[in-house]
């Protein structure tokens, strides 16, 4: 692996007998990101022959070929014309699909975010104005189905992950950890802080379109009392919990 892959130079490793890693960065960034999503997109828009599968996560853009259609030396040189081709991460700011998410902070809705207030040194009103006042991207989706990585926070939120695993938060509940936000799509334990709650469902089983996040998207968390969220939740019939998707060109 090269000392220093970037969204222009990415470096490209076997990953098994089928596989390929193209891996943008060694660390998580923005930039990075960007170029992850943009290159996958362009790849599933345009497969190269042989490629069966094509999956993205923070910083890199996993394939599977088949290999008696393709070698992996050819596959390597097509990626690598691919992704010199052009600035991956240079992305329309604004442009995409943004989500609107009504979500209660506090309370029993969000039972951990005075103590993210106290790692911040801010009041529990600040740490929820910062947080509505930062709009994040769907990073990855993973680790359960639907499930969105979401960042990039300021710096001020690299905040680590809990000591203790909490044995359980609900699904749809805001967690936050390492300059980055979940919503979790099932009730699962974490060590991520418990600081709010939604009640969209990133994975909706029973809907033609179970996972209606993509990679790339914007969430916006708005926030709402906890009386109007309990109004929400309790009206809720399609999973979506209130939230209103915007298109922006």
């Amino acid at each position: 692996m090269s000392a220093d892959p970037r969204p222009d130079r990415p470096d490209i490793a076997p990953l098994g007998v089928d596989g390929l890693l193209v891996r943008f960065s060694t660390r998580l960034d923005d930039v990075a990101n960007r170029a992850v999503l943009d290159f996958a997109a362009d790849l599933d828009a345009d497969p190269p022959p042989g490629v069966v599968e094509i999956a993205s996560a923070l910083s890199s853009v996993y394939l599977r070929f088949d290999p008696e259609a393709v070698t992996r030396a050819d596959l390597v040189r097509t990626l690598h014309e691919r992704a010199s081709a052009r600035d991956w991460s240079a992305q329309a700011e604004g442009a995409g699909r943004h989500w609107h998410i009504p979500t209660a902070f506090g309370g029993d809705h969000g039972p951990q975010l005075a103590e993210t207030a106290a790692l911040l040194d801010m009041s529990e009103e600040q740490v929820v104005a910062d947080l509505v006042a930062h709009p994040v991207r769907v990073l990855a989706i993973g680790f359960a189905p639907g499930q969105p990585y979401l960042g990039m926070l300021p710096e001020r939120w690299d905040i680590p992950r809990l000591k203790d695993i909490t044995p359980s938060v609900p699904a749809s509940a805001l967690v936050v950890a390492v300059r980055q936000l979940i919503v979790f799509s099932a009730d699962t334990p974490t060590g991520w802080r418990h600081v709010g709650q939604t009640a969209f469902k990133p994975f909706r089983a029973e809907s033609d379109a179970p996972f209606p996040l993509r990679p790339g998207d914007v969430l916006h968390f708005d926030p709402v009392s906890h009386d109007e969220f309990d109004r929400i939740r309790t009206g809720d019939s399609d999973g979506s919990g209130g939230a209103r998707l915007e298109v922006q060109e």
